[in-house]
């Protein structure tokens, strides 16, 4: 049958099971915009209120569900808005398909209203991009961008139209598109054999799992190697969830505001499995004494992550839900009671702790996770709040904490929960933000009051930007430059002047009753949660030190 380029768009859409898109229209995406319209009882159209949360959206659909994640922009200022979420979906391995439209194929390098290569803009920030000059090629090329999206080390694909091409007619042809299968090709008898032999040699093991877990959905997997292993676990930002936190072996955060038990047993121990993690600068601190007693083993789908900035004794590639089966098969079963006992007492001796008293961070955190009982989708931006939502809320299941990790996106949060909600409208979707966060992108609150969302928005206010203010405090001798937020901004106005409703909290108190409202309202609740400008968050890391030289506020009181 003959169709446009831009019914061939929505056709694409349709034959990936896509049911959700967010973006924003212009001039050159109208054509695509005029046949969504006369196809909105199959795909909703989420218009937000920039496109930069149109992507943030997209990418918080994508973590939540692990399907691919869909945004919309016009030419020019339009994709250049997605640069940042595309970014942020790229560093932390989330698939998205961007589909942007520019000025027709005549027009183009001319300088033209609107005109920007966004595909040249995006090659170091995508998996792959495309422009696409020859309509015959458009539905080969978004079927690919789909492929591409999900296929091994997920990420983000942008799909550039000229608008002729979504004018232009020619003979489209459905397919059925099949589920896209990780590769576990790469697995060899070889290096299982390897790892099974490393493992059993082993007396002080720990293990270490990153966001790969997650994205394999190889939690069962994971839980039946650690047990029968018998051998502590800590995780990162994007590990989180793959693990229980709450099981008993279960050590906490590892890196910069990691545990000091996490810290301390990964720098004593003799064998690291390192499962779908990167080593990230702020995971290893200095690499060059990382977990130095240790030989490393490390599971990833990636060959390009293998020594990459933690040179490994051993390693197997492939997709981590397989590997971890195949081991599970082959490894008999261990004690390891000494040394887990050691870490018990770590455990024990080094809990996370905060003020007894007053309106924190951290008991805003364990405030929320008794009312929601570990059951809420939790959303972050960056800063502060983000390691005090990692480090005192215990999650339970994968795609339960949603944060910018890689590229520590301010302005990622609302934007990744309208995202989260709209794909989960039965679970409870919160975002923590801290006031400098919310400022970039809190017009997403008109969003979700139009979209009539039930999320709840929480602002952790304490008139500063935290963490650089942290680091200020510790490191540069408290030369506060442009950290200290002293204006008269109110965001409770500012929410309820958008259709929301909107609390203040100054207390524990006031904070509990403010939340469990929110928890019943169907609509987006915001809380302004006022806390000191100097808390910080504790344990930590100075910048080139080695992990097991992680310390608190106590130590600094004691030297």
């Amino acid at each position: 049958m003959q169709l446009t380029g831009a019914q061939i768009v929505i056709e694409c859409l349709k034959e990936q099971g896509v049911d959700t898109v967010f973006g924003y229209p212009g001039g050159a995406i109208l054509n695509v915009y005029d046949e969504l319209y006369k196809h909105s009882h199959e795909i909703k159209h989420v218009l937000t209120s920039h496109e930069q949360g149109a992507s943030h959206a997209a990418d918080g659909y994508a973590r939540t569900t692990g399907r691919v994640g869909v945004c919309f922009a016009t030419s020019g200022p339009g994709a250049t808005n997605l640069v940042t979420g595309i970014a942020t979906a790229y560093m932390d391995s989330v698939p998205m398909v961007a589909i942007t439209c520019n000025v027709g194929v005549s027009l183009l390098g001319k300088d033209s209203f609107q005109e920007i290569d966004i595909a040249g803009i995006t090659t170091p920030i995508t998996k792959h991009n495309f422009i696409v000059k020859d309509i015959t090629k458009l539905a080969g090329t978004i079927r690919r961008a789909f492929r591409i999206a999900q296929k091994g080390r997920p990420g983000p694909v942008l799909v550039d139209i000229p608008k002729d091409v979504t004018s232009n007619k020619t003979e489209f042809k459905p397919v059925d598109v099949e589920q896209e299968q990780q590769s576990t090709e790469e697995i060899t008898d070889e290096a299982v054999e390897r790892a099974v032999k490393m493992i059993g040699k082993s007396k002080k093991p720990y293990l270490f799992v990153g966001g790969g877990a997650v994205i394999s959905g190889a939690s069962r997997e994971l839980l039946e190697f650690v047990e029968k292993v018998q051998l502590p676990v800590a995780d990162s930002l994007m590990g989180k969830g793959a693990f229980d936190g709450n099981h008993e072996l279960y050590t906490g955060m590892l890196g910069m505001h990691g545990t000091k038990t996490s810290n301390y047993g990964v720098s004593e121990c003799d064998l690291l499995i390192a499962v779908g993690v990167r080593f990230s600068d702020r995971v290893t601190g200095n690499a060059r004494k990382f977990a130095k007693n240790a030989k490393i083993l490390q599971f990833d789908i990636d060959p390009a992550e293998i020594n990459k900035n933690i040179i490994t004794d051993a390693h197997i590639i492939g997709d981590i839900k397989d590997i971890l089966a195949r081991l599970n098969q082959e490894l008999e079963q261990q004690e390891h009671q000494e040394w887990i006992a050691k870490i018990m007492e770590y455990k024990e001796k080094y809990p996370l702790k905060y003020a007894d008293a007053g309106l924190s961070g951290p008991y805003i955190i364990e405030e929320i996770y008794r009312q929601t009982g570990g059951d809420a989708i939790m959303v972050t931006e960056v800063g502060q709040h983000q390691m005090w939502a990692a480090q005192y809320y215990k999650y339970k299941q994968p795609r339960t904490l949603i944060s910018s990790g890689g590229l520590g996106t301010m302005g990622y949060g609302l934007g990744a929960a309208i995202g989260a909600q709209m794909a989960n409208p039965h679970k409870q979707v919160i975002n923590i933000a801290g006031d400098g966060c919310f400022r970039m992108n809190m017009n997403e609150i008109a969003t979700a009051v139009r979209e009539k969302l039930p999320l709840i928005q929480v602002v952790v206010n304490n008139h500063v930007l935290g963490m650089v203010r942290q680091w200020q405090t510790l490191f540069y001798e408290q030369h506060y430059s442009a950290t200290v937020l002293n204006d008269s901004v109110d965001f409770v106005k500012l929410a309820e002047a958008m259709g929301a409703t909107a609390y203040r909290a100054n207390t524990r108190e006031e904070f509990a009753e403010a939340f469990a409202k929110a928890m019943d309202s169907d609509m987006p609740v915001l809380i302004d949660c006022m806390i000191d400008s100097d808390d910080k968050v504790w344990p930590m890391v100075a910048p080139g030190n080695a992990i097991s030289e992680a310390f608190d506020e106590g130590d600094i009181n004691n030297r």
